[in-house]
């Protein structure tokens, strides 16, 4: 074998043309035979042993051809990226495949080489970022939140208000017919909540366990196909009704639902973490803003099977966290009214950023000189066995050390913007955030 030519051109498919002598050849064609001519009958030869000269003379010389080639094109392509070392984007294609008179064979191949990108002026890059205030009010907020979720629920003989829990067995009809989903015995419904179709909830304030009353709805316009826009009658029958006690927020609730003793703790500890909170979503847009700059700074042609392939992997790996749920992404999609094209083109803005991202803080590892030691490569092993509760031997066979290396090298290059990026500064103002006469921390 020899390659004949290498072409790259720029921002097209690259073209390499191996040729495949006549010895080479032949031996392939040998091998299609043996592999084919048992699947052949000719008159007066058991089948599979006609002469493969008889079969060429029967159907043409080149009967053997294409399945020569298929042999041939995986050594062919081996042999190729040995000797020119290329890095290849996707899979590759055979262009065209050409018989000289001299014997032998020549295949073209066709695909996409890894891009080779430029990134300058990663530095400095800056952006905004939130300055972080906790106020009295969201303390109290947060508080008032914890103290509705450890509300207890207490059996009324009244009449059901908004906020009430009331359980209830109702059946559902449509012109006079029952359908799927629109009947259920001892549900509880947190009235006022907009769980159920818009004015369902309204006709059962008011009603007492025990009572009975015929609901009339109209179906939202966007529900389901079969029911959207559609009248609709709910017999339903109230069981009891419930309200929910909110616990007196004192010491006492503060040590049912802390470690703190008093309130004034319990609320100082709701504070930092309603600030740490905070400050981690403030770095996080932070980040994330100055991530989208460096996209921006990307130069160089990207094919778009790198795109295509990003997205595949990212729907892979969307259908493996719905199986641990015991779903698959075609039920999910079915379910959401999606087609996989749909889901496809929504994903494709994402992996665009992402891949712009991955080839930017490999321009910038190169440019830096980062490299990841053998030590980095065992620790990051060792922290993915943990995360997972796996063995780090098995991560590293089935991952492999060149990719940990890269997604750590991508990891400091990342590292290296982000320490380098700067915090936007704002004009100068006057402190207006106040209460109770305090002024409250603001952080940056």
């Amino acid at each position: 074998m020899k390659v004949k030519s290498f072409e790259k051109p720029e921002n097209k498919a690259a073209e390499l043309t191996v040729e495949i002598s006549a010895e080479e050849f032949e031996k392939a064609v040998n091998q299609a035979f043996a592999k084919n001519k048992g699947k052949i009958s000719i008159p007066g030869f058991r089948k599979g042993h006609a002469p493969r000269k008889m079969l060429e003379n029967m159907y043409g010389e080149n009967v053997f051809y294409d399945d020569a080639i298929e042999i041939l094109y995986p050594q062919a392509f081996d042999f190729a990226y040995d000797q020119e070392k290329f890095q290849i984007v996707g899979q590759p294609g055979i262009r065209d495949v050409r018989y000289p008179e001299a014997g032998g064979a020549e295949i073209v191949f066709q695909f996409w080489l890894y891009p080779t990108i430029k990134v300058e002026g990663y530095k400095g890059l800056s952006a905004p970022k939130a300055a972080v205030r906790v106020l009295k009010k969201d303390v109290d907020d947060e508080v008032e939140r914890v103290a509705e979720r450890n509300a207890r629920e207490q059996r009324v003989d009244r009449e059901a208000k908004n906020g009430d829990i009331a359980n209830i067995d109702f059946v559902g009809t449509v012109g006079g017919k029952t359908f799927e989903g629109g009947s259920a015995e001892h549900y509880d419904l947190k009235l006022g909540s907009g769980m159920f179709i818009p004015g369902f909830e309204d006709q059962v304030v008011g009603l007492k366990a025990g009572e009975k009353r015929e609901l009339h709805v109209t179906f939202p316009e966007q529900y389901t196909e079969d029911l959207a826009g559609k009248d609709a009658v709910f017999t339903v029958t109230v069981n009891e009704v419930k309200e929910r006690i909110k616990p007196e927020i004192d010491d006492e609730f503060a040590k049912d639902v802390s470690e703190f003793d008093t309130l004034e703790e319990y609320k100082n500890s709701v504070k930092e973490k309603l600030t740490e909170d905070r400050k981690a979503a403030a770095q996080e847009q932070f980040e994330n803003d100055i991530l989208e700059k460096v996209t921006g700074l990307v130069e160089g042609f990207i094919p778009e099977v790198m795109y295509d392939e990003r997205v595949e992997t990212m729907i892979n790996n969307y259908d493996y966290r719905l199986q641990e749920q015991g779903l698959n992404v075609t039920s999910y999609l079915e379910m959401l009214g999606m087609t996989m094209d749909q889901f496809a083109n929504n994903l494709h803005p994402t992996a665009v950023r992402d891949v712009k991202l991955d080839l930017a803080f490999e321009a910038i590892a190169r440019q830096e000189n980062i490299t990841v030691t053998d030590e980095e490569v065992t620790a990051e092993f060792d922290r993915l066995a943990e995360l997972y509760g796996t063995k780090a031997e098995d991560l590293r066979k089935s991952l492999g050390d060149d990719a940990a290396r890269r997604q750590l090298t991508i990891k400091k290059a990342h590292e290296l913007v982000i320490d380098a990026a700067v915090v936007e500064k704002k004009a100068a103002k006057k402190d207006e955030d106040k209460e109770d006469g305090k002024e409250e921390k603001k952080e940056d």
